[in-house]
């Protein structure tokens, strides 16, 4: 592979886990990434500016919004079925309550800092306005939400995400090849004391002489050091240094929000299904669900447009892979949630951030010396 091949680089030369020649289960979609799946896109905005001493409402800013465009824009109303999953509800994510109802959710996926996420639900609901104002005229205003936490590097409480910023990751979404790491929602996130924040993946599963698509991304805020696990390998332990410098103490409140989608034909209930396996392919990086972690999924399928608008006065017809076929997505979901909380690390730099608060990078050397470079 050349050094300009997504799965080994993002867009701005950063590396992925893929550059290390670490081996991996599946197979990866053109760009290894959520926007494998058509017509989903991912648009950040991210705020940095400022350092030393925390003034509030002043700065450091180390935070941003990531947004998730389920469906090109002009179809943004048409629901997507969807299942979500909770394995520790110690975060938010809003919009669950109608997911859990009627299995479909519609507009854009916004993911942010704790203290942010009702304005980027807000936000979404003014740029759907702009964009397909009748859009609200029919469908319920009940936009997806999440957070995590990163007041450590971050003037949480300054409030510096605005609706400007919110509208400008959504106008910004792409499809294609996407940034990780200190990116977007991503930008004050630690992960096993390293920095972290934004990562995808995804995986091509075939059925039937079908090819399809399962994409994943996270923001990633989890996990002690000491259970670091790199496929199978619990090095976290050995990984003493670099270590994080505290200023001020460190809060422990991390949490992981990840996004499953997938071209696949599947049913709401099988959409849970799919959400309630992220928490494994979690645990294969050393994530145990600590009680101050927030880990909650959501699932969607951009499969059966016509039958997620559920039209009046006829029956729907809809599509389905049955159950007893779902294993090899269960793998892809598995697969690509341990990858993309991989990349989030690799694709990053340590950051300072308020108070002179510092986060180490994962040692680019060290990870070369142990599993060998490509």
């Amino acid at each position: 592979m050349s050094s300009h091949d997504p799965h080994l680089r993002t867009p701005s030369g950063k590396p992925r886990l893929r550059s290390f020649g670490i081996a991996l289960d599946g197979t990866p979609g053109p760009f290894n990434a959520i926007t494998d799946v058509p017509g989903v896109s991912v648009g950040y905005t991210t705020l940095i500016s400022g350092d030393g001493p925390l003034n509030v409402g002043i700065g450091p800013v180390r935070t941003g919004v990531t947004a998730i465009l389920p469906r090109p824009v002009q179809e943004l109303a048409t629901p997507v079925f969807a299942g979500v999953f909770s394995q520790n509800g110690n975060g938010e994510l809003t919009g669950t309550h109608i997911i859990e109802e009627t299995g479909a959710f519609n507009f854009p996926v916004t993911i942010t800092n704790t203290h942010s996420c009702g304005v980027t639900r807000d936000a979404t609901l003014r740029w759907m306005h702009k964009v397909l104002p009748a859009a609200l005229d029919t469908g319920w205003g009940l936009p997806v939400a999440a957070e995590t936490y990163d007041g450590f590097l971050n003037d949480i409480n300054g409030h510096h995400v605005s609706v400007e910023h919110v509208a400008a990751a959504l106008d910004n979404a792409t499809g294609g090849a996407i940034e990780e790491g200190s990116v977007g929602g991503g930008t004050g996130m630690i992960t096993f004391g390293l920095k972290a924040g934004s990562g995808t993946a995804s995986r091509v599963v075939e059925w039937q002489d079908r090819r399809y698509t399962l994409g994943v991304f996270v923001q990633s805020n989890f996990g002690q050091r000491r259970n670091f696990t790199i496929r199978g390998r619990r090095i976290g332990q050995e990984l003493v240094d670099p270590a994080i410098r505290e200023a001020t103490a460190r809060a422990e409140k991390g949490s992981i929000i990840a996004v499953v989608a997938t071209d696949a034909p599947f049913l709401p209930h099988q959409m849970k299904r799919l959400a309630r396996r992220v928490p494994l392919g979690i645990a294969m990086t050393g994530g145990y669900g600590y009680h101050s972690s927030g880990d909650i999924f959501l699932a969607f399928s951009t499969a059966n447009p016509e039958a997620a608008l559920a039209p009046s006065g006829r029956t729907g017809h809809v599509e389905f892979i049955p159950d007893v076929d779902i294993d090899p997505f269960f793998d892809a979901v598995v697969q690509g949630v341990e990858e993309a909380i991989l990349n989030a690390l690799v694709a990053n730099e340590a950051m300072t951030g308020r108070d002179g608060n510092f986060v180490p990078a994962l040692p680019k050397e060290w990870l070369r010396e142990k599993f060998g470079e490509r």
